[in-house]
């Protein structure tokens, strides 16, 4: 039967210690001390795990890249029985590691991160002595909606001799193929760590391990034609979390939203001037279902939809409209239950001119928006997402979302959001 190991890929070594003995309840067998708990504790975090699961196998996932011998020498010295060591990195690196690892008792494992033709790599690793060859797809690449080929898998199992691991991306819905395409250690961290029931979760995997199926509600990487439903799961918060802080629009509020209501979609652009509401109005015969309109009319103060507007909107399938100005009938539109978001509201409109354009590249709250570029909009506000990037945006998103729900969920537990986070610890050094 292969092995499960869960890496602990935290900042925290007292939250690792106990997600880890969380996760062998539930039937993990190896423990893995994973890159940023090293970086961010040093050997102590290979130390602390030795003590506190000395009969389990500890990995300690260092990604050495140089100084083979000298970083093995220090791991197995922690209490590693198995250090990582990368496929990109030079011969002499990989061979001066095996050569320590026997020295001082502790296996080399070669990680297969970012390497061209991994099959051909696996079979000049294994030449050189090491124990296990690891298939492994790094999270920033996860994020743009991609997963650990199996057919590669397949491949490299069938061209060595010794055991093959696999991680990047593995859930309880997956975790059985990679078994069945020959991997004997599968490594799972996001889809345990993240969770707010550890030991469940590790014990789906274990059991879709065995051949058996599972069905989890974890969120799985998205790709382009499931952004509809990614961003629905999301909150405007979480996306700027993961965004980094951009993409949010200044001083558009939400004018007419029920309470979780959230609006999602593409947008369609449009142009105008104060009170002139006619480009508004024909984008709504030119808009798909699951639209937004996205409207620039320069902050100015008289309104350039009401409800007539809406009615027509919501016959289309438009999902929402966004206006850099003014709204009126907020009233009728909030009993309409359509989600309109705005700078102001004011009763008077204006006369249709037709000035503007649409489909044109607009800035509204301080954003540049494009025709094609999602909207995602919630009570917290208005956030815009680059066409081009928002698979990866859409992910990243969603593991901000799990990892707030393992954080609630401690906190539960009685601790604080402070001491989950450690926060003096991490405070800049005066």
């Amino acid at each position: 039967m292969p092995s499960l190991q869960v890496a602990l890929d935290l900042m925290q070594l007292n939250r690792a210690v106990v997600i880890g003995r969380e996760a062998v309840q539930g039937g993990a067998e190896w423990i893995e001390a994973g890159t940023p708990l090293i970086k961010s504790e040093g050997a102590e975090a290979v130390r602390t795990l030795r003590r506190e699961f000395p009969g389990h196998r500890l990995v300690a996932d260092t990604k050495t890249m140089d100084t083979g011998s000298f970083e093995v020498e220090i791991m197995a010295k922690a209490g590693a029985d198995i250090v990582t060591v990368l496929g990109l990195a030079d011969d002499a690196t990989i061979d001066e590691a095996v050569k320590a690892g026997r020295k001082y008792g502790a296996e080399v494992m070669v990680d297969m991160i970012n390497v061209p033709d991994r099959v051909a790599r696996a079979r000049e690793i294994e030449a050189l002595g090491v124990s296990y060859i690891c298939m492994h797809m790094g999270i920033d690449t996860q994020m743009r909606g991609e997963e650990p080929p199996i057919d590669v898998l397949r491949r490299i199992v069938s061209e060595v001799s010794i055991p093959v691991a696999v991680a990047g991306g593995i859930t309880a819905e997956n975790a059985g193929e990679y078994v069945e395409a020959g991997a004997s250690i599968v490594i799972v961290g996001g889809a345990i760590v993240k969770t707010d029931d550890i030991e469940k979760a590790a014990r789906d995997i274990v059991t879709s391990m065995s051949g058996a199926r599972v069905d989890t509600d974890l969120a799985r990487k998205y790709g382009e034609e499931d952004l509809f439903e990614a961003f629905g799961r999301v909150s405007t918060c979480n996306i700027s979390d993961a965004f980094h802080k951009q993409g949010v629009m200044t001083g558009i509020l939400p004018q007419s939203l029920k309470h979780r209501q959230k609006m999602v979609g593409r947008a369609l652009t449009v142009q105008t001037t104060n009170g002139d509401w006619a480009k508004p109005v024909e984008a709504i015969d030119r808009a798909g279902r699951g639209d937004v309109l996205v409207v620039d009319v320069g902050g100015a103060p008289v309104a350039v939809w009401g409800e007539l507007a809406t009615h027509s909107a919501m016959n289309m399938g438009v999902a929402g409209i966004v206006i850099d100005g003014a709204i009126r009938d907020i009233d009728d539109i909030r009993d309409l239950g359509f989600p309109a978001f705005s700078r102001t509201v004011a009763p008077c409109a204006g006369e249709p001119k037709g000035y503007g354009g649409i489909g044109i590249e607009v800035t509204v709250g301080g954003q540049r928006v494009r025709t094609g570029d999602w909207i995602v909009g919630d009570e917290s506000g208005i956030v815009v997402i680059p066409r081009e990037m928002a698979v990866e945006v859409a992910n990243r998103s969603l593991d901000v979302h799990e990892r707030e729900n393992r954080t609630r969920e401690e906190i539960g537990r009685g601790s604080t959001l402070s001491k989950v986070n450690e926060l003096a610890k991490w405070e800049p050094v005066k």
